[in-house]
């Protein structure tokens, strides 16, 4: 048995941030993957007394039970200018925010566009699967055209809806942004990727670089009405090619 546990036989452990408590996410969902991403790359970097998460309302509010850091929650969008306060009185600190597409692409555009563009030193984690997850699947800015939600069940229509919103394209045009990518986490090799993503923007944020937004695209297949399966499938047939993957903006 000891073999088994010894250090040049491990090949997996729970990372030691993640609290040992049950998550309430879907099966499916990408959320617990990021949120084990996130907490590898803190505990690796030797952060962990000195991360501050921030998490406003939707499913990315609950990422404080799970990851044994410092956090704060926000109003619903609010994420960016919470963090900019905590940045700017603890310079020292890594602080982040995890926010999904409904909170961080509408009601909180504003403070997004304008905390990326001052170049606060702050990461932005976003997590998009192109729904209102938590409040009743309603359409969200990243919705994509003819796709349904419940609220509009017949699909997405630019005339009456509008377009989805490329919230990372244009976070890749703002001045004050350093590192701007786009990841997913529905395999092994898109998980590897996505933490050496989320490490990237983490050290930048230390190093005073500037703003950094990490988009995760993302399932919700209970929002989606789909098995764990079919949705990262709809995911790699559908968001990919509307939400391709890999850096749009690298000046570090």
């Amino acid at each position: 048995m000891d073999n088994i546990v010894s250090p040049e036989n491990l090949v997996y452990r729970k990372p030691k941030l993640m609290n040992d408590v049950p998550m309430h996410y879907c099966p499916g969902c990408s959320h617990g993957v990021v949120h084990k991403l996130v907490a590898e790359v803190i505990e690796e970097m030797g952060m962990e007394e000195k991360a501050v998460g921030v998490s406003p309302v939707g499913c990315a509010v609950f990422a404080y039970r799970y990851i044994d850091i410092d956090w704060q929650e926000a109003a619903h969008g609010r994420a960016p200018a919470v963090a900019t306060g905590i940045k700017r009185l603890w310079p020292d600190r890594l602080v982040f925010t995890y926010q999904g597409d409904g909170d961080l692409a509408c009601i909180g555009t504003c403070e997004t566009i304008h905390a990326l563009n001052r170049g606060e030193n702050i990461t932005i984690i976003f997590i998009n699967n192109a729904i209102y997850g938590m409040t009743g699947g309603q359409m969200a800015p990243t919705t994509l055209i003819g796709q349904k939600t419940s609220t509009c069940p017949y699909g997405r229509e630019p005339a009456l809806h509008g377009y989805p919103l490329h919230i990372t394209e244009i976070a890749a045009q703002l001045e004050g942004t350093c590192y701007v990518t786009r990841q997913s986490v529905e395999t092994v090799a898109a998980i590897r990727k996505a933490k050496k993503a989320i490490r990237k923007a983490f050290q930048a944020s230390m190093d005073g670089k500037g703003s950094c937004l990490v988009e995760i695209v993302s399932t919700c297949n209970s929002g989606w009405k789909l098995s764990p399966l079919e949705a990262n499938k709809w995911m790699e047939e559908n968001m990919f090619p509307y939400y391709p993957k890999g850096d749009l903006k690298d000046t570090i």
